[in-house]
């Protein structure tokens, strides 16, 4: 799902190895994603999550349908996001028939000291057109 995402590749996001049951994804720094000097741009970091939680989706379904529809999303911005290699990793917490919830969390150099966390609720298509 990121390769097919335009967003997700102007962001340079990447998917890297992660734990069992997660996905994992690296996105670089560069000054075009430069909030107020030296850090991130808080929508970016916000992007990133979100997008942890979609392909941790995708790759549970593992199938070409339409995407989920978001039902809702929130984050948690713990600390600034420094203008370096910044990572995300999503899990799904709960897979039911029509809603599927997923947390993810956001960190730099240190998985122990995350800059955000954040959690989405998303309703599957269920097939009737809608």
């Amino acid at each position: 799902m990121i390769a097919d995402t335009p967003y997700a590749r102007m962001l340079g996001i990447a998917s890297i190895a992660s734990e069992p049951g997660t996905v994992g994804l690296m996105m670089p720094a560069t000054t075009q994603l430069e909030g107020r000097q030296g850090f991130l741009y808080g929508g970016v970091i916000a992007s990133l999550l979100e997008l942890a939680c979609l392909e941790a989706i995708t790759q549970e379904r593992d199938s070409d349908g339409p995407r989920p529809r978001p039902i809702n999303i929130s984050f948690d911005f713990l600390r600034g996001g420094l203008m370096v290699e910044t990572f995300a990793q999503a899990r799904l917490s709960r897979v039911g028939r029509h809603v599927v919830n997923a947390d993810a969390i956001c960190w730099q150099a240190d998985r122990d000291r995350p800059i955000a966390t954040g959690r989405m609720h998303l309703l599957l298509d269920q097939g009737r057109g809608r």
